[in-house]
């Protein structure tokens, strides 16, 4: 039969043109996407997007994470995945964390996951694209998107290609905060895409003898760059020596964070776009 390309009127199994609608809306039954940002590196990006996806999951929401740090994944790593991911004949299928989070990550695609990944910025944001396009990521509560620090290639991509419903800004306590959240604001703002508000991590150390708080890096400046720039600061996330323990042997999904409940919370109120 000729076709018509109207693949609604199509009662046709096995269409070339078929199967490649189907690629191209991966993350179509995807609800709600957030992404986690940082203006520069070594703030603990990749520990809030994984706690914050642990928490959704654990109140019962069906969460997926998408690891957009091609050159520097970590999700595989704190969710203990070691899964490679396959194909079903036309998408890619992500893996499964112990708890249910759907997962997907460049190191699920190398033969060894400490090869290095040495492609320029084009190919990297290409295999971003590909990761919300040609994953059959099927009903999703939310997204956490874990982006790699600043504003070049894979951020741009991620903004311009995902439908991005709100980010989270990770900074820590040092002069640099300031220069961090600008950065991610203004890349934001451009891209005309909510800011949920701003986390600090590793803002201070308790001690268990006498549980006074020790500012190790400085006293914060969180809440006045906040309020300079009208932004909510949701969290100060102390430092806490079993988080990273936890990280190191894959299981993030055992870790509780308090600190971390108002910056769940904004993802849950956040509203979802209207998108072309």
């Amino acid at each position: 039969m000729e076709c018509n390309h109207d693949c609604s009127s199509c009662s046709s199994a096995n269409c070339g043109e078929r199967k490649e609608e189907k690629k191209k809306e991966g993350a179509k039954n995807v609800k709600k996407v957030i992404a986690v940002v940082s203006g520069k590196g070594g703030v603990g990006k990749s520990l809030v997007s994984a706690l914050t996806a642990a928490a959704l999951s654990k109140d019962g929401a069906k969460v997926a994470v998408l690891d957009a740090d091609v050159t520097g994944p970590s999700m595989g790593k704190v969710f203990g995945v070691t899964a490679k991911a396959y194909g079903n004949g036309q998408m890619i299928v992500p893996a499964m964390t112990k708890g249910g989070i759907k997962l997907i990550s460049v190191n699920m695609m190398l033969e060894h996951e400490d090869d290095p990944v040495i492609w320029r910025g084009p190919l990297i944001g290409g295999m971003v694209q590909q990761f919300w396009t040609d994953v059959d990521w099927g009903d999703v509560d939310y997204m956490v998107v874990d982006m790699p620090p600043g504003t070049g290639d894979v951020p741009l991509t991620v903004f311009q290609s995902l439908n991005v419903d709100g980010i989270i800004i990770v900074t820590s306590p040092q002069e640099l905060v300031s220069m961090i959240v600008a950065k991610a604001m203004k890349m934001a703002k451009m891209m005309d895409i909510p800011v949920l508000g701003v986390v600090e991590n590793m803002s201070y150390f308790e001690c268990d003898g006498c549980g006074k708080r020790h500012y190790i890096y400085g006293e914060s400046k969180a809440e006045e760059v906040c309020e300079k720039y009208g932004v909510k600061l949701l969290a100060r996330l102390p430092i806490k020596p079993e988080l990273a323990k936890l990280c190191d042997a894959g299981r993030i999904e055992d870790a509780t964070c308090e600190e971390l409940k108002p910056a769940v919370e904004a993802v849950k109120s956040a509203k979802v776009r209207k998108h072309e």
